[in-house]
């Protein structure tokens, strides 16, 4: 059975909930037309970041989930851990409740979104 890997670095962005399909997309996609069938492992190597798949249509699911992470992990909590400014902590926070990597199978050498 046949594996392959890619590693894709993105550009740093500021809080908030961003689309990336499109930047993923670019760098795996010469590797996942090689399948018929399959399975993608998106891992994100990062501790205060997170994946998820949701709706893209409609920026207002973007601007309603960030409203409703900081209403879990808000950045007024009294956070021991602020190495690197006041939304350190709840960025871990918010990365350990939505999580890291997500698995999209692969059908007929396109991710089956």
């Amino acid at each position: 059975m046949p594996w392959s890997q890619v590693t894709h670095t993105f550009q740093a962005r500021s809080k908030g909930c961003y689309l990336v399909t499109n930047d993923v997309l670019k760098a795996i996609e010469s590797e996942v037309r090689k399948y018929k069938i399959g399975m993608c492992n998106l891992f994100l190597q990062h501790t205060s970041a997170s994946l998820c798949l949701n709706e893209n249509v409609c920026r207002e699911v973007r601007e309603d989930l960030t409203m409703a992470l900081d209403h879990i992990a808000p950045e007024s909590l009294p956070y021991k851990h602020t190495d690197e400014g006041p939304d350190d902590a709840c960025g871990h926070v918010k990365c350990a409740v939505m999580g890291v990597s997500l698995d999209i199978p692969i059908r007929d050498g396109k991710l089956a979104l």
